[in-house]
C-alpha cells in the first residue's frame, strides 16, 4: 500500500496500511509444467512526448479498468494463474495449513474514551474482528459492531472510533469491499443503534468532534460515480456535521479550489478549545504541512496560521492551556518536540520540550498527562517517559528487543497500555503505571504452535555506496550455512515508512518448511530520521534499489541461500522495488513477487491520489524527475529477450490507491518481453482492494504466493514439519 508517515496532525488517528502480502519461496526441474499460452494482449499505436523524449505507451487502454475489454482480459489472466496454481499439488494443503495457523484468539489493546473502553476480538477465522464495548476496564463487554453480519462476504471494514465529549455518540467509519473510500456513521452506545447521520465520499479524514457535531474531510461526489476506483481526488474539503442533519446541510469549513491537490484535515484538542487545521501540499513535491488554528474557547471564527510553510513536518500532540506541544522535523531530521503558542508562533517564540537526540523519534503519545516518546535503535523500539514540561521521568522498561507502541490515553489516566511484538513473538498488551513505572501484562496471545523454535539475528549488509543497511533475518534454530536454504527477502523502502519486526502467524507456515525470511531496512524509510529518508526519494531512489540488492547478495555471500533458491517480495512501493529490482537484476533473485505496485512511474499521478506521492518520487511532469524516473520505471525497464525470474503479480480490482491498471500494464509488458522456462503470472483478486478485504482472502492470496514460490524454488513442503504446539 502506498502510504506515507502522516506529516499532518489529523492523520495521526489513521492508520493506512501499507500492504505486502505474506509470501513463500522455490524451482524443481522436474516438476516445471509444459510451457503456459498467455493471453494475446493487443496493443494499440500510442507515444508521448516527455520533454522531448517519445515514450510509447500501447497498453494505454488497460488503465480503463471498467472497460469490458479490460474485463475479459482480466478474466483470461486469471485463467491461466489459477489453472497453473491449482496445479501445483500441495497448494490446497498450504491453504488447510495457513488456516490452522490463524485460527487463535486475538484481541486489540483497549481504548478508554469518555468513560467507555473498546477493543477488537477475533475468535480465530473471523473475516473481520468484532468490536466490544464495556464501561470501564471491568465492565461488561457486549458486542458493539459485528462487521462480519454487514455482508454476506466479509469484506465491510469498520474503524474510525471517536466518541462526543458526553460520551453518548460514537461516530465510526465504513469501508467497503477493501476501497479507501468511507461513509461515517453515528450511534448510540447505550441502545448499540445507528442514528440517522450518513456522511459520503470521505477520504483521508479524521472524525473531529466539536459539540453538537463533527468536523470531517471529503472531496466532491464524482460526477461519474461508476469511475470512482480510479478518478484523480481532488479538491479536498472540511465540513462540519451537525448530529441528525442530512449531509447537504452540512457548513463547508475550508476548502482551497486554487490548490486542487492538497490535503486538508481537521482535529480538535481533546477539550475542544482548538480546532487544528492541517493542509499538505504533497502534489507539488512538498513533504510537509501548514498548522493553522481556530480558538474555539474564544470563539475566534478566523484561522490563526501557526504554520505557513509546506517544507517540514507539524503534528500536534496535545495542547497545555492555551499552548500546542508540536512533534516536527524542522530544525531536527530525527525531530523534536516543541512547544507553540498559538497567539505568537514565530519560531524564535518556539520552546524546545523534546530535544533531538541521536536515535529517530518515531512518535509521541499522549496518556495521563504524559508524553510517551518511542525512539528507533537500529530498528528496535526505546520508550521514554516526559512531563508536559519535557523533564524526563523514565525510560521504559520493555519486556525485549522488538517493537512497542504506547496507546494514547486522556489526561486523567493513572495507567496507559503499550502493545509489544518481534518477529518472534505475537502482540502482548502491557499495562503501564504511570507513577510507578511498573509494567504488567495485561492481554497475552496463546498461540497454537510454538514460534521460539525460531531465531532472529540482525545483520548489515553494505550497499553500493557503503551505506551500512539492517537487516532481520528469521529462521529455523540450528539453520545450516549451507547456501540452499530457500529464502525470501522482503522489503519497502520509502515515505518515511519504518520496516520493524512484527509478527506474523502466516509467515510460519513458510519457517517451518526451513524457509528463511529476511526484512530490509532501506533507506527511504524513516529508521534513522529524516536523512534517512531524503536518501531514498526523488532522485536518490536507485539507492533504495542498491541496498536491497545488498542484502540479496550477502545472504549469498553468507552462505544461507543461492541465486536459484531466493525470492523477493513487496507490497505498493515495495511492490515498485520488486519490479525495479527484477528489471535491473533479473539474475539475482529466481522468484519475484510484486504486490499492488506502482510501475508505471510515468503516469502513477493521474490516477486516484497518485500525485500525493510526488513529494517522494518526483512527477513526470518535471523535465529534471523525467530524467531519472524514467531510468527505473518497472514498465519502462523490462527488456526483450531477456529471461525474467519466475513472477507472481498480485492485485485487486477494488484498489483505489494504487490502481491495477499499474500491475495489468505490467504484466502485459513482461508477458511480451519475458523469454525462458519461468511463468509470469497475474492474480486478480474480486472484491478487494489495497490490501484484502477480508481474512478469507488474505489467506487465499498467502496460500497462493507461497505455493506459487515454494513450486519455482523446488521445495517440497512437509506438512508434518510444523512449528509444534506448545506443552
Amino acid at each position: 500500500m502506498i502510504s506515507r508517515r502522516p506529516p499532518i496532525a489529523s492523520l495521526r488517528r489513521i492508520i493506512l496500511a501499507v500492504v505486502a502480502l505474506a509470501a513463500g519461496a522455490g524451482t524443481m526441474a522436474a516438476q516445471q509444467p509444459a510451457p503456459l499460452a498467455y493471453p494475446v494482449t493487443r496493443t494499440v499505436p500510442h507515444v508521448d512526448d516527455y520533454h522531448g523524449t517519445k515514450v510509447p505507451d500501447p497498453f494505454r487502454w488497460l488503465e480503463d479498468d471498467t472497460a469490458s475489454a479490460v474485463k475479459a482480459w482480466v478474466g483470461q489472466e486469471n485463467a491461466v494463474t489459477f489453472g497453473y496454481l491449482k496445479a501445483i499439488p500441495y497448494r490446497d494443503a498450504l491453504l488447510a495449513r495457513l488456516k490452522e495457523l490463524s485460527n487463535y484468539p486475538r484481541t486489540s489493546s483497549p481504548v478508554r474514551r469518555k468513560g467507555w473502553v473498546w477493543y477488537t476480538k477475533n475468535t480465530g477465522l473471523q473475516n473481520q474482528s468484532v468490536y466490544f464495548i464495556q464501561r470501564g476496564l471491568d465492565g461488561t463487554p457486549d458486542v458493539l459492531i459485528d462487521p462480519n453480519t454487514l455482508t454476506a462476504d466479509g469484506t465491510t471494514r469498520v474503524g474510525g472510533f471517536e466518541f462526543d465529549a458526553s460520551g453518548k455518540h460514537l461516530a465510526y467509519t465504513l469501508s467497503r469491499a477493501g476501497s479507501d473510500w468511507q461513509e461515517i456513521r453515528v450511534m448510540d452506545p447505550v441502545t448499540r443503534r445507528d442514528l440517522s447521520d450518513a456522511v459520503r465520499w470521505v477520504k483521508i479524514s479524521g472524525i473531529a468532534w466539536r459539540g453538537n457535531g463533527f468536523y470531517y474531510s471529503r472531496y466532491p461526489t464524482p460526477a461519474d460515480t461508476t469511475k470512482a476506483l480510479s478518478g484523480v481526488n481532488e479538491n479536498h474539503q472540511v465540513f462540519y456535521h451537525t448530529l441528525g442533519t442530512s449531509q447537504s446541510a452540512d457548513q463547508l469549513v475550508f476548502a482551497d479550489p486554487a490548490n486542487p491537490q492538497r490535503f486538508h484535515t481537521a482535529s480538535t484538542t481533546d477539550d475542544e478549545r482548538y480546532v487544528v487545521l492541517d493542509i499538505s501540499d504533497r502534489g507539488k513535491g512538498l513533504d510537509g504541512n501548514a498548522v493553522w488554528v481556530r480558538d474555539l474557547a474564544s470563539r475566534d471564527t478566523t484561522w490563526r496560521k501557526v504554520i505557513t510553510g509546506f517544507d517540514k513536518q507539524f503534528s500536534v500532540i496535545v495542547n497545555d492551556g492555551s499552548a500546542l506541544l508540536v512533534l516536527t522535523n524542522q530544525g531536527a531530521p530525527n525531530r523534536r518536540v516543541v512547544r507553540i503558542d498559538p497567539r505568537a508562533p514565530a519560531e524564535a517564540n518556539w520552546k524546545t520540550i523534546i530535544p533531538e537526540q541521536k536515535e529517530a523519534l518515531e512518535g509521541v503519545a499522549n496518556a495521563g498527562g504524559h508524553l510517551f516518546a518511542s525512539y528507533l535503535k537500529d530498528v528496535t523500539s526505546r520508550i521514554v517517559q516526559y512531563r508536559y514540561d519535557g523533564t524526563k521521568v523514565r525510560d521504559v522498561t520493555l519486556p525485549g528487543v522488538g517493537t512497542a507502541g504506547f496507546s494514547s490515553g486522556e489526561r486523567h489516566d493513572t495507567d496507559a497500555f503499550f502493545s509489544f511484538t518481534s518477529f518472534t513473538a505475537p502482540p502482548t498488551t502491557y499495562r503501564f503505571d504511570i507513577a510507578q513505572g511498573t509494567s504488567t501484562v495485561y492481554l497475552a496471545t496463546k498461540l497454537p504452535f510454538d514460534p521460539t523454535q525460531f531465531d532472529t539475528r540482525q545483520v548489515f549488509a553494505t550497499s553500493k555506496d557503503g551505506t551500512k543497511i539492517p537487516m532481520f533475518i528469521v529462521a529455523r534454530k540450528g539453520l545450516a550455512l549451507d547456501g540452499h536454504n530457500p529464502t525470501l527477502v522482503y522489503g519497502y523502502g520509502g515515505f518515511n515508512i519504518n520496516t520493524a519486526p512484527g509478527f506474523s502467524a502466516s509467515r510460519m507456515a513458510w519457517l517451518e518448511q526451513g524457509g528463511v525470511y529476511v526484512s530490509v531496512s532501506m533507506r527511504g524509510g524513516g529508521e534513522y530520521g529524516e536523512a534517512w529518508h531524503k536518501a531514498g526519494m526523488k532522485d536518490k531512489k536507485q539507492n533504495v534499489f542498491d541496498d536491497f540488492v545488498a542484502a540479496a547478495e550477502w545472504m549469498i555471500a553468507n552462505k544461507y541461500t543461492s541465486r536459484d533458491r531466493l525470492a523477493m517480495q513487496g507490497g505498493s512501493n515495495g511492490g515498485l522495488l520488486v519490479g525495479a529490482v527484477m528489471a535491473q537484476r533479473p539474475d539475482l533473485f529466481k522468484v519475484a513477487l510484486p504486490a499492488v505496485g506502482v510501475m508505471d512511474m510515468l503516469r502513477f499521478q493521474k490516477f486516484t491520489i497518485g500525485w500525493n506521492w510526488i513529494a517522494d518520487y518526483g512527477s513526470s511532469d518535471n523535465a529534471a524527475d523525467f530524467a531519472y524516473l524514467v531510468k527505473y520505471s518497472p514498465l519502462h525497464n523490462l527488456t526483450d529477450g531477456t529471461a525474467y525470474p519466475a513472477t507472481l503479480i498480485t492485485t485487486a480490482d477494488h484498489d483505489d490507491r494504487v490502481v491495477p491498471a499499474h500491475s495489468f500494464k505490467f504484466a502485459a509488458r513482461l508477458q511480451q518481453a519475458h523469454r525462458g522456462p519461468n511463468p509470469v503470472l497475474i492474480r486478480v483478486e474480486t472484491s478487494s482492494g489495497h490490501g484484502s478485504s477480508s481474512l478469507t482472502k488474505g489467506l487465499e492470496v498467502t496460500a497462493d504466493t507461497y505455493a506459487f514460490t515454494m513450486f519455482n524454488l523446488g521445495m517440497t513442503p512437509q506438512f508434518d514439519r510444523k512449528a509444534t504446539a506448545k506443552p
